[in-house]
């Protein structure tokens, strides 16, 4: 389940909801109690990083294609 931001556009009061995506965004402010609440765009929680990808443990041989492997197709010279 993501975590939704949102601020009042009232009191400017901001909160963090744990909701499930096809949850109602919440309306009502918990500090003034009134119906001004705004759902914020964020940045998303996770990075894809280490070990555990397709790309560097179930590939083999010459399907590899790490960066730094020092040939690349269609580069000019």
């Amino acid at each position: 389940m993501p975590i939704y931001e949102y601020e009042c556009k009232a009191c400017g009061h901001r909160l963090e909801k744990l909701q499930k995506i096809s949850a109602a965004p919440l309306t009502d402010c918990p500090a003034c109690e009134q119906a001004e609440l705004d759902r914020l765009v964020s940045a998303a929680g996770f990075r894809l990083a280490g070990s555990g990808w397709y790309e560097t443990d179930f590939k083999s041989g010459s399907k590899k294609n790490l960066a730094g492997g020092g040939e690349t197709s269609g580069s000019a010279a």
